[in-house]
């Protein structure tokens, strides 16, 4: 077994090992936690030989430890500090925050922030919710477009044939019963949100969770990141949500639309 091909594999200044090192590391990505020479292996597309290789090297940069109770090597706290930099210095972050504080404060549930990469929405931010909340969303989580109020959201600001384009990129698969997963029945609720501005999604992630988002936009008027706003089906019903919040979250996602805009344009 060996790395699976790249276009970059190719790129005479392209370093297969660099490359080797982050598959070892996004091996962990998901749920797992502890991974055995084999499963680092199978995970990350390389020999059993190459992976023993680079599991040594990062454990000798601090960035994997040998857990001997698991019996499997896990990652270190040393691996936040890969990302932290790029969270420190986010632009949207910055000038999204107060925003996303203020929309927290008044509507007590869970705040989020996330940006596209790919098919998929990547957290960098969340405000958790003041009162009891069973989902557990940290930042660096990734969760696809198709069935999330923030994907939604985000796909309803870009021109449609961009959104059959990412759809048809996309592996269309339940979450949870409820999760849609028929291409044509979410482009209805991708055109949905882009006349009300907002999206919305029932428990197709995690059960038991109800969200709606709203996209932030560039001074181009493209999508940039979106918003997103979460309540638990204990509290509240979808009806609900949109009704009472969604004027606060379209507030929300304007504001800080304006801030980054007038950031960009600066």
């Amino acid at each position: 077994m060996s790395a699976a091909p790249t276009a970059a594999s190719h790129d005479p200044l392209y370093n297969q090992s660099v490359e080797k090192a982050f598959a070892v590391l996004a091996a962990y990505a998901g749920e797992r936690r502890a991974l055995n020479l084999a499963e680092v292996a199978a995970a990350a597309q390389m020999t059993t030989s190459s992976a023993q290789r680079c599991v040594h090297t990062l454990v000798r940069l601090g960035y994997l430890r040998r857990d001997e109770q698991l019996r499997r090597w896990v990652l270190t706290a040393r691996t936040l500090s890969l990302g932290y930099p790029y969270l420190a210095g986010h632009p949207v972050i910055e000038q999204a925050t107060t925003h996303l504080v203020d929309l927290n404060q008044a509507c007590g549930e869970s705040v989020s922030l996330s940006e596209p990469d790919g098919v998929e929405m990547v957290f960098i931010a969340r405000f958790p919710s003041h009162k009891r909340f069973f989902i557990h969303m940290p930042v660096g989580r990734r969760l696809p477009m198709y069935c999330t109020a923030a994907g939604r959201a985000y796909l309803s600001a870009l021109p449609r044939d961009e959104v059959r384009e990412i759809l048809a990129r996309s592996s269309l698969r339940p979450f949870t019963p409820h999760t849609l997963t028929d291409s044509a029945r979410i482009l209805e609720i991708v055109d949905g949100a882009r006349e009300l501005g907002y999206s919305w999604a029932s428990e197709e992630c995690y059960r038991g969770d109800l969200t709606i988002g709203a996209p932030i936009l560039g001074s181009n008027g493209r999508p940039v990141a979106a918003v997103n706003l979460s309540g638990p089906t204990s509290r509240w019903t979808l009806a609900e949500l949109r009704s009472r919040l969604a004027p606060l979250l379209l507030e929300t996602a304007r504001a800080a639309s304006g801030s980054v805009a007038a950031l960009r344009r600066g």
